[in-house]
């Protein structure tokens, strides 16, 4: 593929024996490539030169932002490596200090920060461009001796406390982006300290590690085939206690060999003139390696990757807190791709089926559950790719205010294309129509594709981990420990084979010294082949060939991987000795709940059906308005923004928390007694002139109508409240006034509600009990 430069000085043209150009096209191709094998060596020299130098940087990443660092995790009282940043916005954009702020936590799985703003185009960017308060949660290459996950997990709360304090007339509490890794990592923050959360988007982040689909997904079945995580105990030995994140990396890049050995390098070989700036920009991320200690990568492997005890609530703080992530009271916002192999979504959504018994479950803890599944792009294009940053990320953000008002339960959203003939496209954010629709267990089930002998054979793998860490931790760690000394762990970590690969073709390596000015010749002169050349085109179908060769390869090779794991863990006398029961439990059941938290929602719902028939008039709409959408098969953005418009008119005095409050209040009151909840609504609107009742029952047909054409169902519940508005009415009405302003129509509204508070003053309503979080 790369040739010895020989370059041809002389034009070449077609001689008379050569009446098909054949000879004319090999020259060309024969030039061009080694011009080519130039190039690429000189941008692999400048891959080299590049990672050599952000390694020596003391705090490397790859945001294309400037920023402002706000609070140093090392100044804590149980310091940690990472840092709060301030994205400073660019010129031309403008940040609205009153809206809510949007923070980014970046993943520490191997490489170094930064991934979140690392384009324009991504989660950062399109949150700046909306004008939002942008901060960014990094890390440095070299973790604090002795921190913790833990430790990360406070450390972050801490960072979003300094937010929030620095907002304080911002009312909504901030959206918090995690990424892979640190998806988990403030799932767990938000689960222990669920105050300090706004919406939560958890992109392309593993939560339930034993869930996959059988043919797809090796990597859950590493630990099995390696005997458990105590190889990771070994390499952080070998380490001194500190664990390089290149064999994380390492893991990721054999998952797809054809592109790893092959694709990926061919790509910039063949277009060396064009990819060059992009290939070097992502390369200083990818090759970016940071360090992690022992003992956070140990409780990764441990209770994550292996005991899956995050999604099932078996993980317990210093403290004896129960990290939980029924705890959660913001809504939870999965994104994931069916195209993301490190990632799957059964990975992403299967602690959902680790939780709950089914969406009740999920609405009897309070909680709001969205989930979009991508259909092609990789695991790091949910986070770099600008055509998701431009879809998904930007609908996200730009509804981030809807997302926190639904109601509890299960949802999927999906992102479609703007359509002319669409109603009220006035009402649509952007290019793209952001949709919401709810969800039950079998649709979760058929993308977890939960299966119970499966599960009992990572079970099996997990308690045979804990044998093996034990005797490995008692008989060969202390001889390891004994002989390794920092100096050796350094050179270690120096030599691993994906780091000496940038530093062997770098400056550093007297042989690349003509690099540069053969490269500065060929490209004051260049020569490219056309694409139809066919020696060019012979080279494309062996390139595809030794793809479809590698692919194969993969496939064989996961395919004996898969059978290896099934044979050996499904054996049931290993599943015996192990402790493991053949019957048709769940290795790992439902965590369930409390007795406390039972007799919590026993007295919320019975506060609740009390309360049935009291209210504002604002309270009586919402309650209409769930009941009518509920008859939808799906709501979108359109019914938001139409809501936000008239927002004023249905209650100035109003804020979103309170408005969330009473949107899930009236929620709950709907699913525990239907037909009252509605009836009640002449009860709620005592008091209230007709204008006013008027003007809201129209404030509700504009919402609903905004995502028309309505189903049937729709309307038919349109067409029952507005018979029990009418109804509402006072049956003797004062002489005929001119027609009430839409100011004067607010202030009627807001003595109405003067009227209805005073009439329920000292009545008792519904409280949260703090068992419930």
């Amino acid at each position: 593929m790369f040739p010895i430069y020989a370059p041809l000085a002389v034009e070449i043209t077609r001689p008379f024996w050569d009446p098909l150009g054949l000879g004319k096209a090999a020259a060309e191709y024969w030039r061009d490539a080694c011009e080519r094998s130039v190039l690429y060596l000189d941008v692999m020299r400048q891959r080299g030169n590049q990672y050599l130098e952000h390694m020596e940087e003391t705090k490397p990443n790859v945001l294309g932002f400037d920023t402002e660092v706000l609070l140093d995790g090392r100044t804590l009282p149980n310091p940690v490596n990472y840092e709060l940043m301030r994205i400073l916005p660019t010129e031309g954009i403008e940040i609205d200090e009153s809206m809510r702020p949007f923070v980014v936590v970046d993943p520490r799985a191997g490489h170094g920060p930064g991934i979140g703003g690392f384009k324009p185009d991504s989660e950062i960017g399109v949150a700046l461009r909306a004008g939002h308060p942008c901060y960014f949660i990094g890390f440095l290459p070299y973790p604090v001796p002795g921190q913790t996950v833990e430790d990360v997990v406070e450390a972050e709360v801490q960072f979003l406390r300094h937010v929030i304090e620095r907002h304080p007339d911002v009312a909504e509490q901030p959206m918090v982006v995690g990424n892979c890794q640190a998806g988990w990592q403030i799932m767990m923050a938000a689960a222990l300290e669920p105050d300090c959360f706004g919406p939560i988007l958890i992109a392309g982040a593993p939560l339930s590690y034993w869930a996959g689909e059988r043919g797809k997904n090796p990597m859950r079945y590493s630990a099995g085939m390696l005997g458990g995580s105590w190889l990771t105990t070994l390499v952080s030995d070998l380490g001194h206690g500190q664990f390089d994140g290149a064999w994380l990396v390492q893991n990721f890049e054999k998952l797809n060999p054809a592109n790893t050995f092959w694709s990926k390098q061919y790509n910039l070989y063949a277009n060396v003139d064009s990819e060059a700036q992009r290939y070097l920009r992502f390369e200083r991320w990818w090759g970016g390696h940071v360090v992690l200690n022992s003992d956070e990568i140990q409780y990764i492997v441990d209770n994550l990757f292996i005991g899956n005890r995050l999604s099932t609530s078996q993980l317990l703080t210093r403290d004896g807190r129960r990290i939980d992530l029924r705890n959660i009271r913001s809504p939870i916002v999965v994104f994931c791709s069916q195209g993301d192999d490190i990632t799957p979504p059964p990975q992403a959504l299967g602690w959902i089926d680790d939780l709950y018994e089914s969406v009740d479950d999920i609405q009897a803890h309070d909680q709001t559950i969205v989930y979009c599944v991508h259909d092609t792009t990789g695991h790091l294009g949910i986070f770099v790719s600008g055509s998701v940053s431009r879809k998904e990320h930007a609908e996200f953000t730009a509804n981030m205010d809807y997302i926190d008002i639904l109601p509890p339960g299960l949802y999927e959203s999906k992102v479609t294309e703007r359509d002319a003939s669409q109603a009220n496209p006035d009402l649509i954010d952007g290019d793209y129509l952001l949709e919401f629709a709810p969800r039950d267990f079998e649709d979760i089930d058929a993308i977890v594709k939960t299966d119970i002998e499966d599960e009992r054979r990572f079970a099996t793998v997990s308690r045979i981990s804990n044998i093996n860490l034990g005797l490995y931790r008692r008989y060969l760690q202390p001889l390891i420990q004994a002989v390794m000394t920092p100096e050796a762990a350094s050179w270690m970590r120096r030599s691993h084979p994906l780091k000496m690969g940038y530093k062997l073709l770098s400056d550093r390596n007297p042989a690349t010294v003509p690099l540069p000015v053969m490269a500065d010749a060929i490209k004051a002169s260049r020569h490219p082949v056309d694409d139809s050349n066919p020696f060019k085109v012979l080279e494309g179908m062996i390139s595809d060939q030794i793809v479809q060769g590698l692919n194969a390869y993969r496939d064989l090779r996961d395919q004996a991987t898969e059978q290896l794991f099934m044979q050996v863990y499904g054996q049931p006398l290993l599943q015996t000795l192990m402790g493991l029961r053949a019957d048709d439990q769940r290795p790992l059941p439902l965590p369930g709940a409390s007795p406390e938290h039972h007799r919590f929602v026993e007295q919320r719902k019975q506060a609740l059906l009390d309360s049935i028939d009291e209210g504002t008039i604002v309270q009586a709409s919402v309650r209409a308005l769930i009941f009518v959408l509920g008859g939808s098969t799906t709501t979108d953005e359109r019914n938001f923004q139409r809501l936000k418009a008239t927002r004023d008119e249905m209650g100035a005095d109003v804020d979103l928390t309170t408005f969330k409050t009473w949107v899930r209040d009236e929620f709950e009151i709907l699913n525990l007694d239907g037909h009252a909840a509605i009836q009640a609504l002449p009860t709620m609107l005592q008091g209230e002139d007709a204008a006013t009742i008027d003007a809201y029952m129209a404030h509700i047909e504009q919402v609903v109508r905004a995502s028309e054409p309505l189903e049937e169902k729709t309307q038919t519940r349109l067409a029952i409240v507005k018979k029990l508005f009418e109804r509402a009415k006072p049956v003797q009405e004062a002489p005929a006034q001119p027609e009430a302003s839409s100011g004067e129509s607010t202030r009627r509204s807001n003595a109405g509600r003067k009227r209805r508070a005073t009439r329920k003053k000292g009545a008792p309503g519904p409280t949260r009990d703090s068992s419930s979080s």
